[in-house]
């Protein structure tokens, strides 16, 4: 009975640059690594095809921090409005009272 290999995202990642980087051919990796050329092959398309994806990441990154930014000011603003208001109500209040006596 023949046991499924798994592997790790890592390992895949090494053996599909060792092929990108020309250090070794499909043949090298597969007698190297004990793998079909089919899995290598494989490995490397989704490699290949989901690269652009590393990039997309660091654009919605930097999106997200400015839209984060943008929070922390509005919280900020928002803060100094209540602090003012909250000065403003005790001062009217200390008038109203001084007024009343």
């Amino acid at each position: 009975m023949s046991k499924h290999r798994s592997f790790t995202p890592e390992f895949k990642a090494q053996v599909v640059l060792e092929l990108l980087s020309g250090a070794k051919t499909t043949a090298e990796v597969c007698r190297e690594y004990t793998l079909s050329a089919q899995v290598v092959n494989h490995w490397k398309a989704e490699f290949v095809q989901n690269a652009p994806r590393l990039f997309q990441a660091d654009l919605r990154v930097r999106a997200e921090q400015t839209r984060i930014a943008e929070l922390e000011r509005l919280v900020g603003r928002l803060t100094l409005q209540l602090e003012i208001a909250k000065k403003a109500s005790s001062l009217l209040s200390a008038r109203r009272h001084k007024n009343e006596l």
